[in-house]
């Protein structure tokens, strides 16, 4: 009886003993899929477990992200992949779209309030509407890393994604999007239609039907199995037929018969491409990011900007720590603001702007006891500069992630968004049109200024990680201009501070908006920081003292989420954000 009342302690202790991690480590050997939620996991697990490869995966998931994650996702959208196949070369697939013909500057700059705008707070780009809408580049993205470098059909990988469109339980978020914004899909017909069936929002976790969208992804489907030819001539038939065929004539003709600028000939000539990825080193470990048409390689300019600083030695979210890091993506995102844009319109400055050079001359500029102020891109001469615009505030509608490890030892890396709530949905495809046309700017000379046929300059960016040039790590977020401020916190912690992924995901994190928005009035906040609340307040009162203008918010408030998949020692570990409710699994 003694010996048993020693033991209850011990019991007790044990068995209260709480967990370092919100959500539980998943670790495996073989196969490994984080995503935006249970149905995108599921739609790759399944492409693995049944003899696909990381692409077969990831694209799955994707297309099974336009159906149950459409509050932030739709067919009709973009998405940046990394795909790293095993002992091959690393590509990026810009699957972004291009402003139509028609979208000129002076169209926006002499353009009328729409009914729901508030003409005080315009954005010269609208953030809704047709009028916002460019080319969708998802699909051909999705079909080009498929037929490139996947080994299952269209039909395949696209079965989930019709599975869920018949009926799927829908995501809180989901649901909640849709009863906010339900005067918006009032304005259009086919929207609430699609996402007010019988004239109410769903509520949470009941069943939610697409059939419109179910029956435009299986006639894609029956478009593939009809085709003539080898596996890559059906892929294209699937392809041809969403831009050239049917469905691409319905695009454009809801379009133009509802005053939007996107045409026929705009998607016909539209096509994804292969790039290099953009490529950039910390600590020894390579990073792969996408090219300057993305945020991306603000990432790489941030890291070697830290580079020159002992930041272990700072310790981890001290106010040493966070104030250096908050003043290098301050400086990177400077660059970002003047320089980025797509690379066949603009000269872009790529190889000044990742060189570690010019990393060691822009650290200088770090004061280790003042706050920046001001907006400070570096001297690379060529593109103009924004000017400052406190034109009402924008809205980062958002985004998923998705990312993938074979038994094979691919990686996929992947960001999808546009065609998020409130959408437009195309007559009856069910397919949203994407709204990414507010991110270009109007200011002339700019590398981001509008122009038809070009890609406007996006924050999606997926990254893979190398170790001794090898894949470690695969990782992506969503958070529009918080994506890259994120993932670089994730990565610190990974690497300076030696965190487990799902640790590095959880532990508290900051955000500045010390640069132009990349969306709306691209305003500018100078000095502004968001810090979760679970940062001491000590430590918010040193950053306060150092000038910062902080925002303190909840303890899970930051906006991104990214899913990680770290390759060690034979080893997948994995981490999923609790903060939008990440899912990831494994073997």
């Amino acid at each position: 009886m003694n010996r048993l009342f020693l033991l209850c302690p011990l019991f007790v202790m044990l068995a209260g003993a709480q967990p370092a991690t919100m959500f539980p480590p998943v670790r495996g050997t073989r196969e490994m899929v984080g995503a935006g939620n249970n149905f995108q996991v599921e739609a790759g697990w399944r492409m693995l477990t049944t003899g696909g490869n990381a692409v077969d995966a990831g694209v799955a998931g994707i297309l099974a992200a336009t159906v149950t994650e459409q509050s932030r996702i739709g067919l009709g959208g973009e998405v940046p992949i990394l795909i790293q196949m095993a002992g091959k070369p690393a590509i990026a697939i810009s699957g972004v779209g291009t402003a139509p013909a028609l979208a000129i500057p002076e169209f926006y700059r002499a353009r009328k309030p729409e009914a729901w705008e508030e003409p005080s707070r315009m954005a010269p780009i609208p953030s809704i509407g047709l009028k916002a809408a460019i080319v969708p580049g998802m699909f051909d993205g999705l079909i080009l890393a498929l037929s490139q470098h996947g080994s299952k059909s269209y039909c395949e990988v696209v079965q989930p994604a019709i599975e869920a469109a018949h009926g799927f339980p829908i995501p809180d978020e989901y649901a909640r999007f849709i009863g906010e914004l339900r005067n918006f899909l009032h304005l259009w017909p086919a929207s609430e239609q699609f996402f007010l069936p019988g004239g109410e929002p769903p509520k949470r976790g009941e069943i939610f039907r697409s059939p419109t969208l179910a029956a435009t992804l299986e006639s894609l489907c029956t478009m593939e199995k009809n085709a003539k030819g080898d596996r890559a001539a059906k892929l294209q038939a699937v392809r041809d037929e969403f831009y050239k065929g049917s469905i691409g004539h319905k695009l454009a003709d809801f379009s133009q018969a509802n005053d939007g600028l996107l045409r026929y000939d705009d998607l016909a000539k539209f096509h994804a491409e292969i790039d290099k990825p953009a490529v950039g080193t910390y600590r020894g470990y390579g990073i792969l990011k996408p090219g300057f048409w993305t945020q991306g390689p603000v990432m790489i300019e941030a890291l070697n900007i830290l580079e020159r600083f002992d930041l272990k030695a700072m310790r981890h979210n001290s106010p040493e720590y966070l104030h250096t890091v908050i003043e290098a993506l301050k400086l990177a995102f400077a660059d970002r603001d003047r320089y980025y844009g797509d690379p066949k319109f603009s000269k872009i400055p790529a190889e000044a702007l990742l060189s570690k050079e010019y990393a060691a001359e822009r650290a200088k500029l770090i004061d280790s006891e003042h706050a920046s102020i001001e907006h400070r891109p570096g001297n690379l001469g060529g593109p103009m500069a924004l000017a400052a615009n406190t034109h009402g505030a924008s809205i980062d509608h958002d985004t998923t992630c998705i990312n993938v490890v074979d038994r094979f030892g691919n990686v996929f890396s992947a960001t999808p968004s546009g065609a998020w709530l409130p959408s437009v949905i195309a007559g009856d495809t069910g397919i949203p049109y994407s709204m990414r046309l507010e991110s270009f700017v109007l200011t002339a000379g700019h590398a981001n200024l509008l122009a038809p046929g070009k890609r406007p300059r996006v924050t999606l960016s997926p990254t893979i990680v190398l170790k001794d040039g090898k894949p470690w790590l695969a990782m992506s977020t969503p958070g529009g201009d918080n994506q890259d401020q994120a993932m670089l916190q994730v990565l610190l912690n990974l690497i300076d501070f030696g965190m487990s992924p799902q640790e590095a995901v959880e532990v508290p994190r900051l955000q500045t908006e010390h640069f132009y928005a990349s969306f709306g009035n691209h305003e500018f906040s100078p000095g502004r920081v968001n810090i979760e609340s679970r940062i001491p307040e000590a430590t918010a009162k040193k950053l306060l003292d150092k000038g910062h203008r902080l925002a303190i918010l909840g303890p899970w408030s930051n906006g991104s989420a990214p899913t990680v998949i770290r390759i060690d020692n034979g080893v997948l570990d994995g981490g999923a954000d609790p903060r939008r409710s990440r899912f990831i699994f494994g073997r």
